[in-house]
């Protein structure tokens, strides 16, 4: 996984100061004062033809980020072509929704805007938005472009190496991250479309930082 920057995101992260302290709580009281305002976090998997073969959304609450709800689609016939992570697409117990990539994108988007969803988040979510060009009249936003930085990311001890901006210079991935913010050092990504969603908007919440700190990272 390759980090997608711009030269425009760099000079805001050069000068965007660090989402600590009062000011930041203040922010959070606002968004949370706002009613019925709602985010998706979105994943996806391909198949060996880099085609999209499932997608997970996680619905949270934009002032808690608490996940609300989930949905999991299976895309046909895409995911009989097989991929790296075929093996976890029907996971015990996990409720799917099976259709064709044209109808399942309709029913998204539909899903979206009755839950008044205005801002989808990703991990690397140039890779997921560039996979999904249906969902391209909503906002999105890299979940990475945050957590990768020393300044906004307050798990990241300091002996690990960062770049000049303050990006960590490797292991920034879903899992690294994960286990810095939760401590949790046993912490396996499922490379389920819609267990990693959960645990992607998992990673939003436990940085800590208001809806307004991942305008920098708007793709």
């Amino acid at each position: 996984m390759g980090y997608n920057g711009s030269l425009d995101f760099l000079n805001m992260i050069k000068n965007s100061k660090s989402y600590t302290g009062n000011k930041n709580e203040e922010i959070k009281e606002e968004v949370k004062e706002k009613v019925n305002e709602y985010i998706a976090v979105i994943d996806t998997e391909t198949n060996w033809r880099n085609e999209v073969m499932s997608i997970g959304i996680a619905i949270a609450d934009a002032g808690s980020f608490k996940c609300l709800e989930k949905k999991y689609y299976i895309i046909e016939p895409e995911c009989l072509v097989g991929g790296y992570y075929s093996n976890v697409l029907n996971l015990r117990g996990l409720k799917s929704i099976n259709k064709g990539r044209d109808e399942a994108m309709e029913e998204i988007e539909v899903y979206l805007r009755k839950k008044s969803v205005t801002k989808i988040f990703a991990y690397n979510a140039s890779f997921d938005y560039g996979h999904l060009p249906e969902l391209g009249q909503f906002e999105w936003y890299d979940i990475m472009r945050i957590a990768a930085y020393r300044q906004f990311n307050r798990a990241i001890p300091d002996d690990l190496p960062c770049c000049r901006s303050g990006r960590l210079k490797s292991n920034y991935g879903v899992e690294p991250i994960m286990r810095l913010l939760s401590g949790d050092e046993t912490y396996r990504e499922t490379h389920n479309a819609v267990y990693d969603a959960v645990d992607e908007l998992r990673i939003v919440e436990l940085m800590g930082l208001a809806l307004d700190a991942y305008e920098i990272a708007r793709i």
